[in-house]
């Protein structure tokens, strides 16, 4: 009887053995799976942010470069008008190409304001509004010259020409830092977790 009841306890122990062995193996299998479910979804993270802000670069970057190119006709033209003595006649085809690279800066402008995020859509809009208003007074200017009625009209545009670059200014702040932000959105999991 005692053989039989010593071969009881070792069959029970063998299975309880056996049963807590599983029970272990099935837990530690749980922590390495959470564990590779939370690595893969911080590389998920990474990935989606270093997208978005390579997205938003090449938007800013082209917005930048059609504002400038409108900014730097637009200059050139006022700075001419400005040197002639005598009146001139209205020069359209220049002042519609003006306003044709104001358009493509306007468009490229609403990528930004799509990218976001809010703070650098609105310094985006408060741009494409004073590039607008730079350009009208451009044009108005050159209305002016044609008719030699200048006035103050010069000082209006370079007043005008002042705040677009203050507004740029601000823009690019703006840019830079939701550029820098996108590490501070990326979740590092710290090693300890990644062994639980």
């Amino acid at each position: 009887m005692t053989a039989i009841f010593i071969s009881i306890v070792g069959v029970l122990g063998t299975v309880m053995g056996a049963a807590l062995t599983a029970f272990v193996a099935a837990r530690t299998e749980q922590r390495r799976e959470r564990s590779q479910d939370r690595v893969q979804l911080n590389e998920l993270r990474v990935e989606h942010q270093r997208w978005r802000r390579e997205r938003r670069q090449a938007a800013y970057l082209s917005f930048l470069e059609a504002l400038g190119t409108a900014d730097r006709d637009n200059q050139a033209f006022f700075r001419e008008l400005r040197a002639r003595s005598s009146p001139v006649p209205l020069d359209e085809a220049r002042i519609a190409a003006i306003r044709l690279k104001f358009k493509d800066a306007e468009s490229a402008g609403l990528v930004v304001i799509l990218e976001g995020p809010e703070t650098v859509a609105e310094a985006a809009q408060n741009l494409v509004d004073h590039l607008s208003s730079l350009v009208h007074g451009v044009g108005e200017y050159a209305e002016a010259a044609t008719a030699d009625s200048l006035g103050n009209g010069g000082d209006t545009v370079h007043e005008a020409g002042m705040r677009f670059i203050a507004e740029r200014r601000a823009f690019l702040g703006l840019a830079r830092d939701v550029l820098d932000e996108v590490a501070k959105h990326v979740q590092i999991v710290p090693e300890a977790q990644l062994r639980d």
